[in-house]
């Protein structure tokens, strides 16, 4: 073997080992969204949560997640995706200890928002560190993008296991305290295997880090206790409304500053609002499926912390299979926008099956079933909607455009369980042992989760275009073209 040929071979090898790196960090990023779920109720007997204040065990880890996601692609903008990666990394260990050593609500929250903050580091800086190592190679960024999509839905369904197992045979705690080596060894790993990233002069607008994040927080603190305080009450309309001031004062300074943290125009590329649309709607969607399927199968099937995570291992299955096997061959086929809207569709359907949950149904007939074709939904719209919102923007906003589509993603999963939990409240979710009024109120949340993904198709039918292939024999000569190329 030469040594051209050796060197060739060492530097693929790094390559890939980077990519499973970057899948990893997607992997725990979004379990740690979902490990919480097997484990609330415990956390809710230990730390004495109330009905509607156990949902901010989730959201307080999405509302910082979600709002600080722009300042993390600015930072790695800024100082280096590698950099930014690591940090990121950090920050989650030291939020995962402080959730897990909490012994009362406000610790627990505060720990949960840490541990958000670092992802929000963390998401961008793996988009942007995925596209430097496999922009230059269309086909290996397809799939470099399946196995890094099918890390989100897989982290989601693997944390709910993981959630029960710990949670079963351990404590609730060590969903947290599992970030910690994981963390070790990926800063360690990080610097060998990742490059490290251009860096460039700018300054950073933290004021719109902190507006954004603020009014994501009222607005979804708004949902989440109207059911209790009413929709008109002072408190609602009062965190409500200031919510909303605040998500239109950070555009409004958007629009006016030199350096903004998001640039108003980067959405005047083609199929990037569109898309990020997309998967505002499946986050909003699919996460709120999560929280009721743990619900009903513990509350109202009666299933242990354990049983209940194995029972959403098809989920993952699925998920991963169709992502990894079939969507790429599929996009490829019939192109994103159609993948994109059938999946949202698809998604749809599985929702509307699942929401015919009984009070003495059976995971195999209730659950099952559904819950496949909502993961398939899943693995459909997932990449090809990704993928676009990645490759609309230029090269040098690589971080930008990835903490939108984070930030979208977050977002909508924040707002959408936000939306849900009150729906499935104003029909009976919140009645502890009164198995009938859980069913109902279950039922009702994944109705209407059902309904954003069907508005998600149609705005995914009506707005995205459907991008034009570049001829065959011609060679991208830029980051910028390879990236378009592959979506």
């Amino acid at each position: 073997m030469s040594p051209t040929s050796s060197t060739a071979e060492a530097r693929s090898s790094r390559r890939w080992l980077a990519l499973g790196v970057i899948a990893a960090a997607q992997f725990m990023v979004i379990m740690d969204t979902s490990i919480i779920g097997v484990a609330l109720p415990k956390m809710q007997q230990d730390l004495g949560f109330s009905s509607q204040g156990l949902s901010w065990v989730f959201n307080a880890y999405v509302v910082a997640f979600g709002g600080l996601l722009l300042l993390g692609g600015r930072l790695s903008d800024l100082f280096g995706a590698r950099r930014i990666f690591s940090l990121g990394w950090a920050i989650l260990a030291v939020g995962s200890l402080m959730a897990g050593f909490a012994g009362n609500v406000p610790v627990e929250l505060a720990g949960r928002a840490v541990q958000g903050a670092g992802s929000a580091l963390i998401a961008p800086a793996a988009l942007t560190l995925l596209f430097m190592t496999f922009g230059s190679s269309p086909k290996e960024l397809t799939k470099a993008l399946a196995l890094y999509g099918a890390a989100a839905p897989a982290g989601g369904t693997a944390g709910v296991f993981l959630g029960g197992v710990l949670t079963e045979y351990a404590s609730w705690p060590w969903v947290f305290f599992i970030n910690v080596p994981l963390a070790v060894i990926v800063v360690a790993l990080t610097r060998s295997v990742m490059p490290a990233g251009p860096t460039r002069r700018g300054s950073l607008d933290i004021t719109s880090a902190v507006t954004v994040t603020a009014g994501l927080a009222a607005v979804v603190f708004a949902v989440v206790r109207a059911p209790q305080a009413g929709w008109t009450s002072a408190s609602t309309l009062i965190a409500g409304l200031g919510g909303l001031a605040l998500l239109g004062l950070f555009v409004v300074m958007q629009a006016r500053l030199r350096e903004p943290l998001m640039r108003l125009g980067i959405f005047t590329a083609p199929n990037l609002a569109a898309s990020n649309a997309a998967q505002f709607m499946l986050g909003a969607a699919w996460i709120p499926m999560f929280f009721f399927l743990n619900l009903y199968l513990q509350q109202v099937l009666g299933l242990g912390a354990f049983a209940s995570g194995a029972a959403l291992l098809p989920l993952t299955v699925t998920i991963m299979v169709g992502m990894i096997v079939a969507a790429p061959r599929l996009i490829a086929r019939f192109g994103p926008k159609a993948m994109t809207v059938a999946g949202l569709a698809t998604l749809a359907a599985g929702l509307v099956w699942l929401s015919f949950i009984r009070p003495a149904g059976s995971f195999t007939v209730d659950v099952l079933p559904a819950s496949l074709v909502a993961a398939a939904g899943m693995a459909m719209a997932f990449i090809p909607s990704l993928g676009m919102a990645l490759s609309a923007a230029a090269p040098e906003e690589g971080g930008l455009a990835a903490g939108i589509v984070n930030t979208n993603y977050q977002v909508g999963s924040a707002l959408g369980l936000a939306a849900m939990t009150a729906v499935a409240t104003v029909f009976g979710s919140d009645q502890a042992g009164n198995v009938r009024a859980l069913t109902d109120g279950f039922s009702a949340g994944l109705l209407g989760a059902a309904a954003i993904a069907a508005v998600g198709a149609v705005i995914a039918w009506a707005w995205l275009r459907t991008p034009q292939a570049a001829p065959e024999s011609a060679e991208p000569t830029s980051t910028g073209e390879h990236e378009r190329a592959a979506a």
